[in-house]
Parts: structure tokens; sequence; C-alpha cells
């Protein structure tokens, strides 16, 4: 995890060399999470908030780096799985000028995050047992896979969707995987 992680920093810092900061920005959103694998859960709503730069290497492609904190999780039945991200995915992104100051931006890249809180509860009608989401006998604190995005600039408002498929299994049992969609909406400074 560690080789990972100063890759992709060194890979920011070449990159960084060689092309230009256009600006940077703030997104909050709602997220619609779940996960994939064997376990037969339902989807839960949180949030996602964050900002992040951006490297012009021209007019239309660009690399996106951001940090982001990101609730996830599930339901099933009686059992809620409430877990707080914090997420760097690193995009590449094409922009295509679509109207005067308005322009598509599709984006994809891998993304890394790692579980910093969450409480899972079971509610079993008149009593309530909570414990903490990460840690012995929880979810794995690690969290890797590729995301995928569309937004709509608007002058510096951006509106978007987001998706984000896990490769990683979260948990032993079952094999699930992250699998999370976001709607979001930014300000680019």
């Amino acid at each position: 995890m560690k080789k990972s992680i100063l890759f992709i920093l060194f890979a920011l810092v070449s990159v960084v060399g060689f092309s230009q900061i256009t600006g940077w920005n703030a997104k909050v959103g709602m997220n619609i999470s779940n996960y994939t694998g064997d376990a037969d859960m339902n989807a839960k709503i949180g949030f996602k908030l964050g900002g992040g730069f951006e490297y012009a290497f021209d007019n239309t492609w660009s690399l996106q780096p951001s940090l982001f904190v990101s609730s996830k999780g599930a339901k099933q039945d009686e059992l809620t799985i409430n877990a707080y991200y914090l997420e760097l995915p690193v995009m590449a992104a094409a922009r295509f000028d679509v109207a005067n100051n308005t322009n598509v931006v599709i984006n994809a890249g891998p993304y890394l995050a790692c579980g910093i809180a969450g409480k899972s509860k079971v509610d079993m009608g008149n009593v309530e047992y909570k414990e903490n989401t990460f840690g012995d006998g929880g979810l794995k604190r690690f969290d890797a896979g590729l995301g995928v995005g569309v937004a709509l600039e608007l002058g510096q408002i951006i509106v978007g969707l987001d998706g984000q498929f896990g490769l990683v299994d979260v948990q032993k049992v079952g094999n699930p995987k992250n699998m999370n969609f976001s709607i979001v909406l930014g300000y680019k400074f």
C-alpha cells in the first residue's frame, strides 16, 4: 500500500512539472452507495465533500486530483453500515466546449481511500447495538478502485455525476466491494 501511495505522489509531482495549474474547485454532493459481491444489501444515501486542483496539459486534456470525505455503506433489514472514507481520486479529464462559457467534462481514473470513521448498527426493535465499522471484525480500512464521471461546467458552476467501482474486498466474508454513485455540485475558483 505504501508503494502505491508513493508511486501516485511521485506521478503527481512529475505531472505538475509538465502542466499548468488552472485553478481549484470545491464540491459537495449526495452519494448512493452499496456493495457488490455476494452480499444482498440495499443502497444507502450519504454525502461527499471536498475539493481539488486541475493541471491542464492543453485546452482539452487535464489531470484532476482531489481530496474528499465521503460516506458509504449499505442497509439490510435491521443492519446499517455507515463508513466514512478519506478519498484521493486522480482523474484524467477531457473538456469539450459546447457553448459560450459552457463545457462538458468527461473523466476517469483510479482512486485510493482510507476508512476514517463509522458506526454500524443493528436495530433489534427495542434494543440497538452499535459497533465501530472499521477494525477487529469490521471492514478493512483500505479501498481502491476506478472512478468515472461526467460534468457540465456553466461558467464557474459545476454539476456532475460520478461513479466509483471498488476493486478491493472491504471484508473477508462475501467479498463485498464498494460501489458508489454521486450527484455533485461544485464551484471553480
